[in-house]
């Protein structure tokens, strides 16, 4: 008996590591905010939790550029696109970077997501002499 595909079987490996990142930033924001959300002694919150919401939002704007970058028919469309892709990434990465100085065992799992972003950046440079 043949089984359907899923969309899932459909997608391009960038889009599949652009989905493998979001999943990665999202389990590691939620192992790392209990630690964070603590006040510190001064009474003011710890201002690193911002970048775990950072990383979600910017890991879950990977796909949506990698859609309309495929989906544009001109070469000059894509380029907004790219370069969106490419800024994210980077920005990803540096605010994994800040979060590996802070104080909880969560930060262990940075150097995972970091590794991800780096396979991410060569599937990117192949994907876009792709496109």
């Amino acid at each position: 008996m043949k089984q359907d595909s899923t969309p899932k079987d459909n997608i391009s490996p960038i889009h599949k590591k652009a989905l493998d990142i979001f999943t990665l930033s999202h389990q590691i924001s939620r192992y790392l905010i209990p630690d964070l959300a603590k006040l510190q002694s001064n009474g003011l919150e710890d201002p690193t939790i911002y970048f775990t919401g950072d990383i979600i939002q910017q890991s879950n704007s990977l796909v949506p550029e990698i859609v309309q970058a495929e989906n544009k028919p001109f070469s000059e469309d894509r380029q907004q696109h790219l370069l969106s892709i490419s800024n994210l990434t980077s920005v990803l990465d540096k605010n994994c970077e800040r979060l590996e100085s802070i104080n909880s065992n969560g930060k262990e799992f940075l150097p995972i997501l970091r590794n991800e972003i780096k396979k991410f950046r060569k599937l990117q440079r192949v994907w876009m002499l792709t496109l």
